[in-house]
C-alpha cells in the first residue's frame, strides 16, 4: 500500500526498452507500473484517470499544466482513479475553480496513486509514437535501474490480458426511473458514470450486469434493448463475452456497443482485434460518418482495434465510420440486424458533444422495434 507523502521528492520513470527520466514525486509514495500510454487532452483529467478503460495503465498527459482547477466530486466516471500512475510536465500548485473539493496532489495522495512530474514529457510521446506502446513503471522508492527493471519485469503485457474483470460491477444494479419507457439492459465491462446518465436521460431504466453474465441473465430484465459498455484490456482474450453477444444478436434485440463493446462486436462476426501501435487516447480525434458524410470530433480512448480488411470482407457487417488520422475503424452496424457500434466514446466527457447524436440513434432503433 502506497503511503501519504509531501511533494517534491525524487521520482523516476523507466521504460521497458530501458529509456530513463528522473523527475519529481506528486502523490502517494510507492512503486507501480503499467502499459504506458498518453493522452493529448487539455482538460478533463479528473474524468480521464477515473475512466475504468485506463484500468492497468501509466498515463502520460501531454498537456502543459494538469490540476489548474482542482477536482470535484461529481468529476467522475467510477469509484475512484482507474489508472496505476501519472506522468505530467508541471503541475499547478493552486487551483481556480471556486467550486472545487481538492488539489490534483491531495487527491492523488487519498486515492495512493504514484505520479512523477518535471518530465519532458513531448519527448518522451515522441518516443511512443516512434516505439510504440510499452510497458513502464514509476518510483518514488527505487533509485538504481537493476531494482526498476526487477519490478518492471512483474508487470504483465497487455496483449492477452482481460482486466475486465477487475473493473465490472460484482452484483447487478438498478439506475434511474423504474416507470421510464424503456428497459436496457447493459453489460458492464467498466461502464462509465456518463453513459448511464445519458441511456437513463433518454426515458430509460437500466439494469447493469456484471461482464460475465450470461444471456438469460440479461434477458430475464425483459430489455428493450442492449448496451455492451467499454472497458480495458484485450478483446482477444474475451471469448466468454463474445459468445453472450452472438447470443444477444440471435434474439434480434436492438444492441450498441462502445469502444470494447464495438470490438467484441466485430469479433462476433469472425472480425479478429489486434494491438495497436500506440493507441488513440483524447478529444480531438477527426472521425467521419460515411452514412452521412459529416465528420465529428470525437474523444477517444482506446489500445486495441478491429481489423480493417477483415470488416470490409465481412458479409455481415457495414463499416459506418473511420478515423481521419489513420484510416482506422470508428464504427460497424449489422447489415440485417438492429445492432451498431463505435470504437470512440460518444459519451465525451470530457470532449465535445457532436456524436452524442448516437444514443439518440439507440433509441429511435428500440422504437422502431419495440
Amino acid at each position: 500500500m502506497a503511503a501519504l507523502q509531501s511533494p517534491h521528492k525524487p521520482a523516476w520513470l523507466l521504460l521497458e526498452d530501458g529509456t530513463y527520466f528522473t523527475g519529481k514525486s506528486l502523490g502517494a509514495s510507492g512503486t507501480s507500473g503499467g502499459e504506458l500510454c498518453f493522452n493529448t487532452g487539455m482538460t478533463g483529467y479528473q474524468e480521464v484517470f477515473t475512466d475504468p478503460s485506463y484500468f492497468g495503465q501509466v498515463l502520460i498527459m501531454n498537456t502543459a499544466y494538469v490540476g489548474n482547477y482542482g477536482v470535484k466530486k461529481e468529476d467522475v466516471e467510477s469509484g475512484g482513479i482507474k489508472i496505476k500512475a501519472l506522468v505530467c510536465k508541471n503541475i499547478s500548485n493552486r487551483y481556480s475553480r471556486m467550486m472545487a473539493d481538492a488539489s490534483l496532489e491531495e487527491y492523488l495522495i487519498q486515492n495512493g496513486i504514484v505520479a512523477i512530474y518535471d518530465v519532458d514529457t513531448r519527448a518522451l510521446v515522441q518516443h511512443i509514437r516512434s516505439k510504440g506502446a510499452m510497458n513502464a513503471i514509476v518510483t518514488t522508492e527505487l533509485m538504481e535501474k537493476t531494482d526498476l527493471k526487477k519490478e518492471l519485469d512483474k508487470v504483465p503485457n497487455m496483449r492477452g490480458l482481460d482486466l475486465t474483470k477487475e473493473v465490472t460491477t460484482k452484483e447487478p444494479y438498478f439506475f434511474g426511473n423504474e416507470n421510464a419507457k424503456y428497459r436496457i439492459s447493459v453489460l458492464d465491462f467498466g461502464v462509465k458514470q456518463s453513459m448511464l446518465h445519458l441511456l437513463s436521460s433518454h426515458d430509460a431504466y437500466l439494469k447493469v450486469f456484471p461482464g460475465t453474465s450470461s444471456a438469460t441473465e440479461i434477458f430475464a430484465f425483459k430489455p428493450d434493448g442492449i448496451f455492451i459498455s467499454n472497458g480495458p484490456g484485450d478483446p482477444g482474450s474475451m471469448d466468454y463475452a463474445v459468445s453472450t453477444i452472438k447470443e444477444i444478436l440471435a434474439s434480434e434485440k436492438p444492441l450498441f456497443g462502445i469502444c470494447l463493446g464495438h470490438q467484441l462486436l466485430a469479433r462476433a462476426y469472425d472480425v479478429p482485434t489486434f494491438k495497436m501501435h500506440h493507441g488513440h487516447r483524447g478529444l480531438n480525434h477527426p472521425v467521419k460518418n460515411l452514412i452521412t458524410g459529416k465528420s465529428e470530433i470525437t474523444t477517444q480512448n482506446h489500445g486495441f482495434g478491429v481489423d480493417e480488411k477483415a470488416a470490409q470482407q465481412s458479409q455481415e457487417i457495414e463499416v459506418t465510420h473511420i478515423n481521419l488520422n489513420d484510416g482506422s475503424i470508428e464504427g460497424l452496424r449489422v447489415k440485417n440486424k438492429p445492432a451498431f457500434s463505435v470504437q470512440y466514446h460518444p459519451e465525451s466527457t470530457p470532449g465535445p458533444h457532436d456524436s452524442r447524436y448516437l444514443f439518440n440513434n439507440f433509441i429511435q432503433l428500440i422504437e422502431q422495434n419495440k
